[in-house]
This record gives C-alpha cells, sequence and structure tokens, in this order.
C-alpha cells in the first residue's frame, strides 16, 4: 500500500479536497488511503485489549466530507491529519485517564501526546495519544465519563444546529452553555483530583493522632459532597443529551 501511494500523492489529493474539485479517481484514491490505516489500528486495538485489559471504541470511519472540512479548517497537508483512523477509551476519573494515559505511552513507544485537559478545544477536553505503528498514526482518545457526555452535548447541538458548532462556531447562547458546562467539569475534575491528593496525605500521618481523624471526617464529608455533586452533573449533562435528541426527532 505505502509504496503505491507517496507522502506526495497524499498531499497533493489533499489540496484536491481542499478545494472540493475531486474526482471519481481522486475518492477511490482517498479510501485506499483510509484502508492503508487497517493494519496498524488493529495492532493498537490488539494492544489495548491484551496489555490493558480494556476495550477500545471504534470510532466511525473519518468521511470525505469532515476530512475536507478539516483540510480547510486547520490549513493543514492531509498527511498530517492524525485521526484518520482511531479508537477511543471511556474511564472513570482523571486519576484513572493518567493511568491509561502512561500504560498507553509505554505500550507505544513511538507516540504524541495531546493534552486537552490542559489546553481545551473550544470547550473539549480530553486526552489524546497518537500511536505510531508501521509507519501509520491511530489516534486514541482517552475521555473520563464527563468529559464523553460533554462530547455527546456537542455531536447532539451540532447535529441539531450546526456542525460549527463543534469548532467554536454556531449562536452565542449554544457557545455560552458548552462553554459553561466544559468549565463545571473542569472545576468538578480538579476538586476530585484535590480530595485524592487530600486522602493519600491522610494516610501517612499516625494513626493515633488527632489530626488524623479530625482530617478523615472532613475528607469523607468532602467526598460526599463531591460525589453528588458528580451524579447531579452527569445527571444534568444527561438530561441536556437528550433534550436536543428530542428537538432533533422532532425537525
Amino acid at each position: 500500500m505505502e509504496a503505491k501511494i507517496s507522502k506526495t500523492q497524499i498531499d497533493r489529493l489533499g489540496e484536491r479536497l481542499r478545494k472540493g474539485s475531486i474526482t471519481d479517481f481522486d475518492l477511490r484514491l482517498l479510501d485506499e488511503y483510509r484502508r492503508s490505516f487497517t493494519t496498524a489500528y488493529a495492532i493498537v486495538a490488539a494492544g489495548i485489549r491484551r496489555q490493558l485489559d480494556l476495550e477500545p471504541t471504534g470510532r466511525p470511519a473519518k468521511s470525505t466530507t469532515s476530512i475536507a472540512e478539516k483540510l480547510r479548517r486547520e490549513s493543514i497537508r492531509l498527511s498530517q491529519i492524525q485521526d484518520i483512523a482511531g479508537c477511543r477509551l471511556i474511564v472513570s476519573d482523571t486519576t484513572e485517564q493518567d493511568r491509561v494515559v502512561a500504560s498507553l505511552v509505554e505500550l507505544f513507544p513511538d507516540n504524541t501526546v495531546v493534552n486537552r485537559r490542559q489546553t481545551p478545544s473550544h470547550g473539549y477536553r480530553a486526552v489524546h495519544v497518537i500511536a505510531k505503528v508501521e509507519q501509520k498514526g491511530v489516534e486514541i482518545q482517552i475521555r473520563t465519563t464527563l468529559q464523553q457526555l460533554w462530547a455527546e452535548l456537542s455531536e447532539k447541538l451540532s447535529d441539531l444546529i450546526e456542525p460549527a458548532i463543534k469548532y467554536g462556531g454556531g449562536n452565542e447562547s449554544t457557545k455560552r452553555l458548552l462553554t459553561s458546562a466544559s468549565k463545571v467539569v473542569a472545576r468538578q475534575e480538579a476538586t476530585e483530583v484535590i480530595l485524592s491528593e487530600a486522602q493519600s496525605a491522610t494516610s501517612g500521618l499516625g494513626s493515633d493522632s488527632a489530626l488524623t481523624q479530625q482530617t478523615t471526617e472532613a475528607i469523607i464529608s468532602g467526598e460526599r459532597q463531591v460525589v453528588r455533586s458528580r451524579e447531579e452533573m452527569i445527571e444534568m449533562l444527561h438530561i441536556l443529551i437528550e433534550d436536543a435528541a428530542r428537538l432533533k426527532q422532532k425537525e
């Protein structure tokens, strides 16, 4: 496959896709290029199952339209697009997210990590590991439960209103909703990290210390509040997603 399609051919195809001047031959060439990632994806998915004991969720193949839009939106070459092939892992929280990312980095040494928790993209928060296998990049998206629900809400609103919402477009009220929801998720997850660190610190105190008892009680109380807050947030995001889905069905 690699011998048939050179990097130059790929990037020239990308230029034609960017301009919208594509032929049936171009569509066949693009499909051939997408299929060239099949072996690399299979190796990545098998490694995750075998070594991490996790089940990756396959993502739909990147459509011709979405590839062309990305080329125009980001002004990159087709050979530079990192998510032609990819999968997704949903984990409980950021502590587990960090653990899985570390495991993936060890499992696939030739990698690039993109931390969208630190630098959110229009409210989107996650960590991506692009594993390079057999000279092909396979994007592994690692999302927490809250990050996944936010992404589902963004997708629903993009389907309902306009695709540009995922990339910072759309009307102001929708952008405010997604931005606010993303910030709330970020605060919740930051609080959970602080609580986890406090629990670890407390475990190092002497068992007979009065401070240990007081601190433990405070942490237990804080944990209950954090758990309640998380449950309320999950419920809120589910309601927003369901409302968006119902509006879509009425169209």
